[in-house]
Formats: structure tokens, C-alpha cells, sequence
């Protein structure tokens, strides 16, 4: 039997065992959970299918907003974006008065579980597929630490490897492509071959989800090779567990035609221009497969707008789920106040919440409407390769990741 280790790390008011064997936590990016059920149903994932007998699935909370940098740091810091401050892709920095990406560290205000672990001599390593998360989940990590996107730039210095397109015997993919996940797999495994890490996080891009629903061929395809590759990885003898960052819904009507709220339209009609700013936290550098839509935006009050009459104009307007004042937006959904405007909107499952008309290019959009954002694209899978010790019942959340897989793992 094995000798548990006494060694503990404390990050952000939870304590995380010492691994007693190399744990690779796997975010894949817009998993709803059918996107496995229906794999496994199609036969195209024997190794997730295995688990039932041996291994965990439950279903958790993602953080809302459901978007991509706000739940990859949630589940690193192991606590929600009132923590760590990464609360969307993009937000309006009300200091610098200037709408950003947050993407640089300088925005996350906690440390990162990889980053307290690799400090207390873990060996860690990272790999991402979008350089857009790769500084954020890097944060004062020594260790390994890439993204698939930028894989041809890695440096020793920089990155705490190199040649990684030789290690993951593939060439850089392109940033719109399934490759782009599979790489983030090839070189992950490759890692565990040869580096043999404590502990590893993966986490891949959407672009299949943002395509294709789940049952589909494309979507299957993509289940199949994540499956593989878990498979390998488990036959490594590593622990393993799978969340999500989000989910993902069609946004269309029946005759599959975007269903969009143009926000920042509607409020100009209504209260004038230059009353309100709309800003949508989904914005990232690749925009192509959503258009910058997603259901869930925040709204500033400009020369005293009254907070209430919006409030009221917006939760009238079809396809609008809730309209929450900053207050009660950031207690429910556990945001930092001080990134969030004057009131947050949250659109039904099958509705994107957009700015102006003209500020919006779909002409890359080349297959109906899918996106995430809202409290809709909120319930993920969160599957373990091994039995745990821990209520199923309770409500789990995507970032107790780490604590299922080191504090109540068999």
C-alpha cells in the first residue's frame, strides 16, 4: 500500500494533499456533457465508457459568466472570480478608462494551485491551446509552461522547455482547427513519457463545440481522440480527471438563423446614445467561430442614467433571461465588484446578447449559431479515472477539481 505523503500546500483558504502519484486535470473547452454521453452511446469512446465501473461522473457548476479565461483560472485557483479577478475575456478597465482583454497577469489578483505546488518542489507543467491563457495559468509558475497556438516559439527561459513541436511529433496547428486540442494532447502525453510530472493541465479550445453539436461526426471524432488520449494516460498509470469551462448551445432559431439581442442598439433608441456602454465579456482575439456573441454582457450608466429604468427596459426585451444589479449579480454569481458594471444581463439558452449591428462580422460564421456564456451553458461534467471518498451529492463545481483529485481520490 502506499505511504501518503504528510506534505500540503494552502491556496486561497484550501489545503490540496501532496500527489500521491502524477495527476493530470484536463479542461476541455465548451463540453457540455452530452458531447461524452453521446460518444459513448456511438461507441467512440470505450475508455470514458470504462469509467462507470471504475472511475466517477458527476455533474458541477461552471462559473458564470461561462466563458473561457474566468473558469480556467477559477479551476487553478481551486475559488470563483471574486478571488482570483478574472471575471471575462474582455472587460472595461474603469482606471485606464479603456475596454481590454484580460489576459495579461497583472489582472489576477490570487495565486494559482500549479504555481504553490511547483513552489513546494512538484514538478508541474501547462500546456494550453491558446497563447491567450498561457500568462494567466503560467503566473509565477517554474515549470513547463505553452501553448499549442505559439508551440514554435518556445523557449527554455520562456517557456521552461523547447522543440516542442518535436515532442508532440505534430506541427503547429492552426488556432481554428480540432488540431489545435490534439496537439495539446500529443505534447501532454509526451510530457508524461518523459518529463513524468506531478502534476499537468490541460486545457483545450472550443472551435469543434462552436461547430458542432453533440452526436454529430465532428463532435464524435473529437470525443474519440480525447478519449485516446486519456486512455494512454491512464494506462501511464496517472490519475486523471476531466472538467469543462463551460457548455455550449445552439443560439438559433428553428430555421437556424442567429437569435441576437443587440444590446447597445436597443439602449441608444431608448435612452440615447452615449447613456450606457455594453460590454461583452466574451471578446478574445478569435472571434471568427462566434462572432463575439455569447449570452451573458454588463452594462455602465454614463451622466446619470437612471439604473432602474434600464433594468426594467432590458428584462422586457425578448430573449432575456435576467438583468441583475452589480450587487446582486456579483453575490450570485461570485464576481469582483469593482470589474463589473452597473448591471449584468444574462440571455435565454437559445439567444447571444451582441452590441450594435455594425460592430458584429459574421461573415465567418459558416455553421448556425453556437455559443455559451449564460447560467444555461453552466452544468459540466466533472469525471474522475478513480472511486472517490466524497459526498456525490453535494453541489460540485468545475474548480473543485483539484480538491476531488487530490483530497478525495482512492
Amino acid at each position: 500500500m502506499m505511504t501518503p505523503d504528510p506534505r500540503t500546500v494552502k491556496v486561497n483558504g484550501r489545503t490540496y494533499r501532496w500527489p500521491q502519484r502524477p495527476l493530470v486535470v484536463v479542461c476541455v473547452d465548451g463540453c457540455e456533457p452530452d458531447y461524452i454521453n453521446q460518444a459513448i452511446t456511438a461507441g467512440r469512446a470505450p475508455f470514458l465508457a470504462s469509467l462507470v465501473s471504475r472511475g466517477i461522473c458527476l455533474t458541477a457548476d461552471c462559473v458564470v459568466p461561462s466563458f473561457t479565461n474566468p473558469n480556467n483560472l477559477s479551476i487553478v485557483c481551486g475559488a470563483p472570480p471574486a478571488v482570483h479577478g478574472i471575471c471575462g475575456n474582455y472587460f472595461y478597465d474603469a482606471d485606464a478608462d479603456a475596454e481590454v482583454m484580460m489576459n495579461d497577469a497583472k489582472y489576477l489578483r490570487a495565486g494559482t494551485i500549479l504555481a504553490a505546488l511547483a513552489d513546494a518542489g512538484a514538478k508541474v507543467a501547462v500546456v494550453t491551446a491558446k497563447d491567450k491563457l498561457r500568462a494567466l495559468l503560467g503566473h509565477k509558475l517554474h515549470g513547463i509552461c505553452f501553448s499549442a497556438e505559439k508551440a514554435g516559439d518556445a523557449t527554455l527561459d520562456a517557456n521552461g522547455i523547447d522543440d516542442v513541436t518535436s515532442l508532440a511529433n505534430m506541427p503547429v496547428p492552426s488556432v481554428y482547427s480540432a488540431a489545435l486540442s490534439e496537439f495539446v494532447f500529443a505534447a501532454g502525453l509526451a510530457l508524461m513519457r518523459r518529463e513524468r510530472p506531478d502534476i499537468m493541465y490541460l486545457s483545450t479550445t472550443d472551435y469543434v463545440q462552436h461547430k458542432a453539436a453533440p452526436g454529430t461526426a465532428a463532435a464524435n471524432d473529437f470525443t474519440a481522440m480525447l478519449d485516446r488520449y486519456l486512455g494512454e494516460l491512464d494506462a501511464l498509470g496517472a490519475t486523471v480527471v476531466l472538467t469543462a469551462d463551460h457548455g455550449m448551445n445552439a443560439k438559433t432559431d428553428a430555421f437556424g438563423r442567429a437569435n441576437i439581442v443587440f444590446l447597445q442598439d436597443a439602449l441608444d433608441q431608448n435612452f440615447g446614445e452615449g447613456t450606457t456602454r455594453v460590454i461583452l465579456p466574451i471578446t478574445d482575439p478569435y472571434v471568427v467561430h462566434h462572432g463575439a456573441l455569447g449570452s451573458y454582457a454588463t452594462v455602465y450608466l454614463q451622466h446619470g442614467t437612471p439604473r432602474d429604468d434600464v433594468l426594467r427596459a432590458i428584462a422586457a426585451l425578448p430573449g432575456i433571461d435576467l438583468t441583475l444589479t452589480r450587487e446582486d449579480a456579483c453575490t450570485r454569481f461570485e464576481l469582483p465588484p469593482d470589474r463589473v458594471g452597473d448591471l449584468v444581463v444574462v440571455a435565454e439558452r437559445l439567444t447571444v446578447i451582441g452590441t450594435s449591428r455594425d460592430r458584429h462580422d459574421l461573415s465567418g460564421l459558416d455553421a448556425p449559431l453556437r455559443s455559451h456564456g449564460g447560467v444555461s451553458e453552466q452544468r459540466v461534467p466533472l469525471i474522475a479515472n478513480r472511486r472517490m471518498d466524497a459526498d456525490p451529492s453535494r453541489r460540485w463545481r468545475n474548480f473543485d477539481a483539484f480538491d476531488l483529485a487530490l483530497n478525495h481520490l482512492q
